[in-house]
């Protein structure tokens, strides 16, 4: 019946947030608490919520129930397939209040906020670094740890985020993905790339200087 009436009579004593159901306010209580109860057998990540371990499981599995009726292109999760659908559509439903830039996601706009706040409210314990998302102090955390998962096939070079090791990966393949828009000049990595750019804008600006 609290569906049809709008009632929500649980009420977070942190943030103020009302529900409808106590499990699910003890569910987000987690978020002020910081307890992940939930952990990957296959990789030990923590979760705060089983549902979200059950569909993080998913990408050990190789499973992607979830298939695009346009293209067929399979997810692992509704979420995923929701977002992808907005390819097809054009939809970006997301609006910046500031610079009126749009997203196809809420969560692409709230990453986005933080160029016009510069809010970093995720410290590392560590060394104090700051981060805009609670995700990238996880990975980053993983250098402190000192725990190498991901390891090369070609030389056994390991690596602690998955990311360094498929850039990695190029070495051996010698394939240069990134091209230069000016020059055709051809990159292992993106920030070579952008690297090489800055001589080309700063023999623009050099151009414009002299005329």
């Amino acid at each position: 019946m609290q569906i049809h009436t709008g009632e929500r009579p649980f009420s977070c004593s942190e943030c103020g947030k009302t529900f409808n159901k106590n499990s699910n306010l003890k569910t987000h209580m987690l978020i002020h608490t910081g307890e992940r109860p939930f952990s990957c057998s296959e990789c030990g990540k923590t979760f705060n919520k089983n549902s979200n371990m059950k569909i993080h499981m998913l990408i050990h599995t190789g499973e992607k129930p979830y298939s695009c009726s346009e293209c067929g292109k399979t997810f692992n999760n509704h979420g995923s397939l929701k977002a992808h659908l907005l390819i097809h559509t054009g939809e970006r439903p997301f609006q910046c209040s500031v610079c009126e830039k749009t997203f196809k996601k809420n969560s692409l706009l709230k990453f986005h906020m933080v160029i016009h706040t510069g809010k970093r409210p995720f410290s590392c314990s560590e060394c104090g670094k700051t981060f805009n998302k609670s995700s990238i102090l996880r990975t980053h955390m993983i250098i402190h740890k000192g725990n190498k998962p991901f390891n090369c096939s070609e030389c056994e070079k390991s690596f602690c985020l998955k990311g360094n090791l498929k850039r990695h990966m190029i070495t051996h393949t010698g394939v240069k993905p990134f091209q230069c828009s000016d020059c055709g000049k051809t990159f292992i990595q993106k920030r070579h790339l952008r690297n090489h750019m800055t001589v080309h804008a700063r023999a623009r600006t050099k151009l414009f200087s002299n005329q």
